[in-house]
């Protein structure tokens, strides 16, 4: 798989680089935001790039400003990686199109596991997960219709009150699977298997932070509930 590190720092650049290319990665390495833009750019001559990881502070241009760029250019999943810990900064990459975020100092394993897993729901396509045999899953209905919430299964499109809701994959999928069954508790591990297709357990938090910002575009604040110690319900809202 073809990897843009996106990263001004030669040093960790070259450290992460001869990791990744251990680990079976061609690595591609762009030292500003502007330079990894260009990369990015459709090339007949080269495959595309797999994922991209993307480190906030760079020389050119805010990481965030670069991301929100790079969505709009290309699907790519684009991981963030930052000393940037603060819920905030995780939620506005998150709402900004990031597909995850990392924190420095990280420990390779787990970089490397959260690549995979973005990589994986990538390549999996754009369709919502399929439910289970026998299961009571939602794709067999084309639409959702919860109080003021819309959620169109096959356009994958979210609308609160009529108004479009911009929605990540993984914002969609993890939406999608609360809202099959209103109600019903969903277990951190079950919730993590089916959007995240891991069972590693460092995807906890990264559950957490995509709920938060579901939290925020919804504007729905009682839509999902945390179950404390279990996991997580959607409350179908009235109206």
């Amino acid at each position: 798989m073809r990897l843009l590190l996106v990263e001004d720092d030669d040093r960790v650049a070259a450290a992460l680089s001869a990791v990744l290319t251990r680990h079976g990665f061609d690595v591609v390495h762009a030292r500003s935001g502007e330079e990894a833009l260009r990369r990015l750019l459709p090339d007949d001559t080269a495959p595309p790039f797999g994922v991209v990881l993307l480190d906030l502070g760079l020389p050119d241009a805010d990481g965030f400003e670069v991301c929100g760029r790079i969505r709009r250019l290309t699907t790519v999943p684009v991981i963030m990686v930052t000393a940037r810990a603060d819920v905030r900064s995780r939620v506005h990459g998150l709402n900004l199109g990031a597909d995850d975020y990392v924190v420095k100092p990280y420990d390779t394993a787990e970089l490397l596991a959260r690549i995979h897993a973005v990589s994986r729901r990538s390549a999996a396509g754009t369709a919502a997960p399929a439910p289970e045999s026998g299961g009571s899953g939602h794709g067999s209905a084309p639409e959702l219709l919860l109080g003021p919430l819309t959620i169109e299964i096959a356009t994958r499109r979210v609308t609160v009150n009529g108004e479009a809701v911009s929605l990540t994959r993984k914002e969609f999928d993890l939406l999608a699977l609360l809202a099959q069954r209103p109600g019903v508790v969903f277990r951190r591990e079950q919730i993590i298997s089916e959007v995240w297709r891991t069972s590693w357990e460092g995807t906890g938090r990264t559950l957490e932070v995509h709920i938060a910002s579901l939290r925020s575009k919804l504007r729905l604040p009682s839509l999902i509930e945390t179950v404390r110690g279990v996991g997580y319900r959607l409350v179908a809202p009235a109206g």
